[in-house]
């Protein structure tokens, strides 16, 4: 049983429950009881729903824009290729401040400086 109750538990609790309230006032009661489950219920399936559809909206809507490379001369790409490495997501392409650790628009872990 859920919680360690056993079922004389329960019993003693819909005795406690009929002295209490009495015998026309507990239909009621779980009348009322059940309702809030049931609108809970489809409170939270609803907000799931509007999550997935936001995600699914957001995931599917148009692609961050892609920061094309910078072309240089061979002898100045081998000095610049470990500064670079921390300004633009390996993912997404989006340029980041030199000291970010993931990138700011995809959440993608950006590679380690080589120093």
């Amino acid at each position: 049983m859920p919680f360690g109750i056993q079922p004389i538990h329960i019993v003693i609790i819909i005795i406690v429950a009929f002295l209490l309230f009495g015998a026309t006032r507990l239909p009621e009661i779980g009348r009322s009881l059940g309702k809030s489950i049931s609108e809970f219920k489809k409170g939270t399936k609803e907000a799931a729903e509007g999550f997935k559809e936001e995600v699914t909206k957001n995931g599917s809507g148009p692609a961050a824009p892609v920061v094309p490379a910078q072309v240089s001369s061979p002898a100045t790409s081998a000095e610049s290729s470990p500064a670079q490495a921390g300004h633009f997501c390996i993912q997404c392409g989006a340029p980041n401040p030199p000291e970010a650790r993931f990138c700011a628009s995809c959440g993608t872990k950006l590679p380690e400086k080589i120093t």
